[in-house]
């Protein structure tokens, strides 16, 4: 197989602030793959919280691109090749496997996975702001979405406002997600009242592997979520005892096929499963759709959130981001 890769930048409708930073941009790298001239496409969402840059991802591509072989279905073989580092990059060529697979063989990758097209619709994020702006942005969501993700972690004492202002706005089902800015003391003192205004969960309220993860679980009114305390098949277990469910990402996770284990793995120890995105294309948000069916929840609007998206293909229907029935990942190539 041969390799090409290169970096892109993705504009965004609005600026989007989540409680420890602001963008109005993402970098990320676009992957191809291509054997007996066909090509199959990824995409790397690197998060610098990781310690991953689009710099760093692209090298990896560039570096490694030897060892995917020349056989597109030897996966086992590929992913063991592949040095166990930069997860967004390894995403990205596994999402290019993936696509390549599809294509070569005329079938969607939900159907080669043989997991249902269908998944549960996906939450809009409504970014960081003052209570009024967050009830703003919710209400004009409310008519094409069917719940919203609150973004929260302010630190100046009015998370509990914003949910309360999103509720006066908006009938939907709400979560919440604090990106790790809450402490214990903070948690224990919000988690109730925003029980009382409906939220279903809260996720990754504490900063990761805080020691106080136990205690919240136990004590928490609603369940938690780790995203940030949960990258790969290796951290699922120990989830158990400070959440009641995980959030899988493709870009921290490696990719699909780490995705599912991820998934079916949590649900062995009794948790629920959130499938969640970077800022992301069309392309990324593809890849993940393909196993949003092995989920209770899912948060895949990064394509939403943009300017334009060069990699259309993914379908909002009805609330519900939905996979293409074309072959592959089904995204047509902006080339």
């Amino acid at each position: 197989m041969q390799a090409a890769a290169s970096i892109s930048t993705l504009r965004l409708a609005e600026t989007f602030v989540i409680s420890r930073e602001a963008a109005d941009t993402a970098e990320v790298v676009h992957v191809e793959l291509r054997h007996d001239g066909v090509s199959g496409f990824g995409e790397a969402a690197p998060a610098d919280h990781y310690g991953e840059t689009a710099a760093s991802a692209l090298a990896y591509v560039e570096e490694h691109a030897g060892a995917l072989g020349d056989d597109p279905f030897a996966l086992d073989e590929i992913e063991a090749r592949l040095p166990r580092e930069q997860f967004a990059a390894r995403a990205a060529l596994d999402a290019a496997l993936h696509d390549l697979q599809g294509r070569l063989t005329g079938l969607p990758v939900w159907r080669l996975l043989g997991l249902r097209r269908e998944g549960p619709p996906t939450s809009w994020t409504v970014w960081l702001g003052t209570p009024d702006e967050m009830a703003a942005r919710a209400s004009k969501a409310s008519e094409r979405f069917r719940r919203l993700k609150l973004k929260l972690g302010g630190r100046d004492g009015l998370d509990v406002e914003r949910v309360r202002a999103v509720r006066e706005a908006s009938a939907l089902p709400l979560q919440v997600d604090v990106n790790e800015y809450w402490s214990l003391e903070e948690a224990l003192d919000s988690l109730p009242r925003l029980a009382e205004l409906g939220v279903a969960y809260c996720e990754q309220p504490l900063p990761a592997g805080d020691p106080g993860g136990a205690e919240l679980k136990r004590r928490s009114p609603i369940p938690i979520y780790l995203d940030e305390d949960c990258h790969t098949l290796a951290d699922v277990a120990a989830c158990a005892e400070r959440a009641q469910g995980i959030v899988v990402k493709l870009a921290k996770s490696g990719g699909i096929r780490e995705a599912v284990r991820m998934a079916h793995a949590a649900r062995a120890l009794g948790l629920g499963v959130m499938l969640g995105c970077m800022l992301e294309s069309g392309l990324g948000i593809a890849a993940a759709a393909q196993v949003a069916s092995l989920c209770d929840h899912v948060d895949l609007d990064g394509n939403l959130l943009l300017a334009h998206d060069p990699w259309p293909g993914v379908e909002l229907r009805d609330g519900v981001q939905l996979p293409s029935e074309e072959p592959g990942l089904g995204v047509r190539d902006p080339g």
